[in-house]
């Protein structure tokens, strides 16, 4: 009984020994990249665990690049992995620059990974260009006509270019100053209707691929529509705004003709108010007169009949004025 517990004892802790020694140890692995002819020892892969790698992030892409005929070495690969690079991302990005007859270095690769750029996809549009299309760009012609252009850029990817580069946002942005400028520098809208290549060929002459990460290949137009009439627009506007200071000069004007009016209403009544006050006083400096004998009881009464007599005279040319006005006409017929 002892002998069979004893060597149950030695059988359990053989198989934790054991699994211990394949979990950190990863035989399987080291026995696949052996087979495909990857030449790596087993302590190159305990050294991978001791610095927490995964040896299979670094030992499958090895086999991959081993089995494509691509010559790198394990401690480059180890170190862009360290630094938080896609080793799988790299790895087919030089199996299919190497296909594609495209001279693609791993430190390129590395160094365009690292910067955040997708150097997969860089290869792929390099051996197949890539369309982008520009949203539509509103432009006006010299005559004050609106025209919606959309255009399709056709580009590769400049390798050589990928760090650092601009992408592909300063390539619509240079596309719609383009095609701004060269609708705007046309006399009529009709111009460009009847060449819309003309803005294909001024824009690609312009050079906007220039400190980008790609080469324009060509611009075409899509579409070309014709918009508002800016020019008349604006002249409608411009009209409505000078109708509306007209009339607030106008207002203007009119508020002062009131204020003058008013003023020289007031200033009617108080000459009025000035001749009752004098009137009320020519009693009082007759009576005055009269009593100091400066004026005598014949002076008053030839006054006074002088002063009807003026009253008389203006009541009858008062109502002989009508009467001359109705018999004029007659004699003029």
């Amino acid at each position: 009984m002892p002998t069979i517990f004893v060597f149950l004892m030695v059988v359990v802790i053989a198989i934790i020994v054991l699994s211990t020694l394949f979990t950190f140890v990863p035989f399987p692995l080291w026995i696949s990249a052996i087979a495909s002819g990857l030449n790596i020892s087993i302590g190159a892969l305990v050294g991978m665990r001791i610095r927490r790698i995964a040896p299979s992030r670094i030992v499958n892409p090895m086999i991959k690049a081993t089995k494509a005929g691509l010559n790198l070495s394990i401690s480059k690969i180890e170190a862009h992995y360290l630094a938080g690079g896609n080793i799988d991302r790299v790895i087919d990005a030089l199996i299919a620059a190497q296909g594609a007859n495209i001279p693609l270095e791993f430190d390129k690769a590395r160094a365009i990974d690292l910067a955040g750029r997708d150097v997969l996809q860089a290869v792929q549009m390099s051996v197949n260009p890539r369309v982008i299309e520009t949203p539509i760009v509103a432009a006006i012609a010299k005559n004050g006509i609106e025209l919606r252009a959309k255009a399709r850029v056709t580009v590769r990817a400049n390798i050589e270019r990928l760090v650092g580069g601009a992408g592909e946002e300063t390539i619509i942005a240079r596309v719609g100053e383009g095609i701004v400028t060269t609708v705007g520098s046309s006399e009529t809208h009709e111009l460009v209707l009847e060449n819309p290549d003309l803005i294909s060929r001024t824009v690609l002459n312009k050079g906007l691929d220039a400190g980008t990460a790609f080469e324009i290949l060509s611009i075409d137009i899509a579409d070309v529509d014709v918009g508002r009439n800016i020019g008349a627009q604006l002249q409608m506007d411009q009209a409505e705004a000078d109708k509306r200071i007209a009339q607030a000069q106008a207002e203007k004007r009119r508020a002062m003709a009131v204020a003058h009016e008013q003023e020289m209403k007031a200033a009617v009544q108080e000459m009025r108010a000035k001749v009752v006050e004098a009137e009320a006083e020519v009693p009082r400096a007759m009576a005055a007169a009269l009593r100091e004998g400066k004026l005598g009881v014949m002076d008053y009464y030839h006054m006074q009949n002088t002063i009807s007599d003026t009253a008389m005279r203006e009541s009858i040319s008062q109502a002989a004025r009508p009467s001359s006005s109705r018999e004029q006409p007659n004699k003029q017929g």
